[in-house]
């Protein structure tokens, strides 16, 4: 095992978090997982892993995590990510996003821990002016979700600059697919993002999959966005802590392969891969909605030579789906 100071991962039992521990493990660094399983599962979190169940803004429980188990990088992905449910409970997110996120960047403040990972978003950027999003693109946020990612970039920056904490933020798009070995996958109780719901559908969990405006000024007319796969975000995890094991710099990317798809072009993945028509209604545009949202990659390949492994739209619809059968086959 690494001689590396040990990882700890908060909501390491969510889905994008347990993809992380392995990719953490599979890289020979010692991880602890620290999870309320408000959202995640316990059974994610693999054998020999240590496992704490508790609120990642919790002050005395995290202090005596991080002295007890040595820590000396924090990646922290507990937190709250429905858009809809956002704006509906605001004070919940602000509470659970960024009070907690305080919370925990001022213990490792005071436990000296010297480098830290957080889990940011593209909602941060809002409806983009100019496609790909760079990094420097306004971040005009439409929705407390993305208000309350943006003010947690805002004290790990003015953190940094006071406490000498070095972090990296990295802003995901649209996040989907599970570990190809069936090891981890999605399992959020409500779910909302394309890829889930339409995989759901293709094993009969659902009756049936909206697609939400078929008039936008895209070449389909349906919304576009940039999938990356979730074990390609795990990797980039894995090069940001050693980006700042090495002395790297603070700083913030975007998560995403630089090309999107269409609405209708992913549920034609789907029934492609599934082997079967989808039940799909074409339902009004959401508010919010912008017609195009894709990363520009270039600083993230510059800073931590990223280089995906997943980057085909049947793929990531090829290992959701199979995640999806597993869990229908009480998996």
């Amino acid at each position: 095992m690494s001689g590396r100071a040990t990882v700890l991962v908060t909501g390491g039992a969510g889905y994008i978090g347990a993809h992380a521990v392995l990719a953490l493990a599979g890289a020979g660094y010692r991880t602890v997982v620290l999870d309320d399983l408000s959202t995640g599962r316990r059974a994610a979190v693999p054998d020999g892993i240590p496992f704490i169940q508790g609120n990642a803004g919790d002050p005395d429980l995290l202090a005596d995590v991080l002295e007890r188990h040595a820590i000396g990088t924090v990646m922290h992905f507990a937190g709250s990510i429905v858009v809809p449910e956002s704006v509906d409970k605001p004070l919940a997110y602000y509470r659970n996003n960024t009070l907690n996120s305080h919370a925990l960047i001022e213990a490792c403040v005071r436990a000296g821990v010297s480098r830290f990972v957080f889990s940011s978003t593209a909602a941060v950027y809002g409806v983009p002016e100019r496609l790909p999003v760079s990094e420097d693109s306004p971040t005009l946020p439409i929705n407390p979700y993305g208000r309350s990612k943006l003010m947690t970039e805002w004290m790990l920056r003015d953190t940094a600059a006071a406490h000498g904490l070095r972090f990296m933020a990295l802003r995901y798009f649209n996040v989907a697919g599970a570990d190809p070995q069936g090891r981890a996958g999605q399992c959020s109780p409500v779910a909302t993002h394309l890829i889930k719901i339409a995989g759901e559908a293709a094993v009969g969990k659902r009756s049936e999959v909206l697609l939400f405006g078929d008039d936008y000024p895209t070449h389909d007319g349906t919304c576009v966005r940039d999938y990356v796969h979730v074990c390609d975000l795990a990797d980039a995890h894995v090069a940001a802590v050693r980006h700042l094991e090495n002395g790297g710099e603070s700083g913030i990317l975007n998560c995403g392969y630089g090309h999107g798809y269409s609405v209708r072009e992913v549920l034609d993945a789907v029934e492609r891969v599934a082997g079967h028509p989808l039940p799909v209604r074409i339902a009004p545009r959401r508010a919010g909605d912008p017609p195009e949202l894709v990363a520009s990659r270039e600083r993230i390949t510059d800073t931590l030579n990223w280089q995906p492994q997943h980057d085909d739209l049947d793929t990531i619809v090829r290992t959701a789906l199979a995640w999806e059968r597993r869990l229908a086959d009480g998996g």
